[in-house]
């Protein structure tokens, strides 16, 4: 199921990106010692009354400015107004109640979307000042008063937004259509791909880098089989989004892989693997994706012997912290290879919402500790005592251990090959999380 969004908006200064830090920094999150791959701080996984959502962080509204950042800034809350399940509207207690403030609520009214308004800077326990009561005028009930600095009354603040999360089982009923994000940089032949698919020109088709700009549903029915392709504009170098509605579309991307059941992510197979291609691709892996590493073009690259096995070890060096998602070779535009695609969608969906049972999972550990002894430290040993999976998409495990330090980052891959060399796991991250026996959650 994708993860509720909450968006914080705000006119400039009232301690948006504070607030947002002040949630991501007390998410509880699995970390990845994968080199160079860090997310864009637009987007943050948080967790709440055991609810995990995405947090969107946005530019301040102004919204009767007329300089172009500040226009652009408005237009990027606006999207993330659109995306978003609940809205933090944040406004700033030392300021009083601004005719900006009033604007934004007139905005955030208009949409629809579930508002709760947070009066910040109020860093005092106690009763508050008496400048809070004047934000009852914006109409949109009970403002809640925080500290974002201190953390203050943020807690009763994502109480409040968690009574407009969808219910947990909303999606149960489509449960049984496998969504499908096409990512990868501008022209690399995502929208191509999708048009070979579905046998029309259901998406715009363009040489120009860029020309998809939003992220596009389109169902889509093989082989019994329902599916939703996801077509999402290129995600290019930070350095090189220069025009403003690319940025929007940047988002959209990342929130098109967060809604995922699958990720291709596609290479120009006559450009070869970059450095952006593993940005793209790490981006899939922290969100927990199934994935298929597709090289397109392949009908444009000259072939010698080994053509194929040598850019297959070109793209693992690479996406080396991935080296479970296949790699296929198409062509888009000639069609080769593509219908084998769904076989992959189809094979990496269901190993990324694989169980193990508890008894099994044990065995294969006890067994791999057996034949390669846990690493000592100063006459200490690590001791492995249980497992057990409280999760799929992606497979995660937890582990108990005497100690968390001993249980060294080579002997936790050396566990995890064990564990994909037993049950498969081929196409699919699979997250470790270790615990001391008796730790709390």
């Amino acid at each position: 199921m994708a993860k509720p969004m909450v968006a914080v908006v705000g006119r400039p200064n009232v301690g948006k990106s504070t607030l947002f830090n002040k949630i991501a920094g007390t998410r509880i999150s699995i970390v990845d010692d994968t080199p160079g791959v860090t997310r864009d701080r637009v987007f943050a996984d948080a967790e709440w009354l055991g609810r995990e959502f995405i947090l969107i962080d946005t530019g301040g509204i102004e919204p009767r400015a007329d300089d172009e950042i500040l226009v652009q800034m408005r237009a990027q809350a606006q999207l993330a107004i659109e995306m978003a399940h609940v809205v933090i509207f944040m406004v700033n207690v030392r300021d009083g109640l601004t005719a900006a403030d009033k604007d934004v609520a007139t905005i955030l009214m208009k949409s629809g979307k579930p508002v709760i308004l947070a009066v910040n800077k109020v860093d005092n326990t106690g009763s508050v000042p008496m400048d809070f009561y004047e934000f009852y005028n914006l109409g949109l009930g009970d403002p809640i008063a925080i500290s974002s600095t201190h953390g203050l009354g943020v807690g009763d603040l994502l109480d409040e937004a968690a009574k407009f999360f969808p219910p947990a089982d909303q999606d149960a009923e489509d449960e049984d259509i496998i969504k499908v994000a096409v990512v990868g940089k501008p022209n690399s032949g995502k929208s191509s791909l999708i048009n070979r698919i579905l046998g029309e020109n259901r998406v715009i088709v363009s040489d120009v880098a860029g020309t998809t700009r939003d992220a596009v549903d389109t169902y889509f029915e093989c082989d019994g089989k329902k599916y939703i392709f996801i077509d999402t504009a290129g995600i290019r170098r930070k350095s090189k989004v220069d025009e403003s509605v690319e940025r929007y579309s940047v988002i959209r991307a990342f929130a098109a892989v967060e809604r995922s059941d699958v990720c291709i992510i596609m290479i120009d197979g006559a450009e070869g693997i970059t450095e952006q291609d593993a940005k793209i691709a790490g981006f899939v892996h922290e969100s927990g994706k199934a994935s298929v590493v597709v090289v397109n073009k392949w009908d444009l690259v000259e072939k010698e012997t080994n053509t194929m096995n040598n850019y297959k070890k070109d793209v693992m060096e690479v996406l080396s912290f991935m080296m479970y998602a296949p790699i296929h070779f198409i062509s888009a535009k000639t069609g080769q290879r593509v219908d084998k695609l769904f076989e992959l969608i189809l094979k990496v969906n269901e190993q990324n919402a694989k169980r193990i049972p508890t008894g099994l999972l044990n065995d294969v550990i006890g067994e791999a500790t057996s034949r390669v002894q846990p690493p000592t430290d100063k006459g200490k040993r690590l001791k492995i005592y249980y497992a057990t999976q409280p999760s799929a998409k992606p497979p995660t495990f937890v582990i108990f251990v005497n100690n968390a330090e001993l249980f060294h980052f080579s002997y936790q891959r050396y566990i995890e090959n064990q564990l994909r060399e037993a049950f498969g796991f081929e196409g699919t991250p699979v997250r470790l999380i270790i615990r001391e026996r008796g730790e709390k959650k």
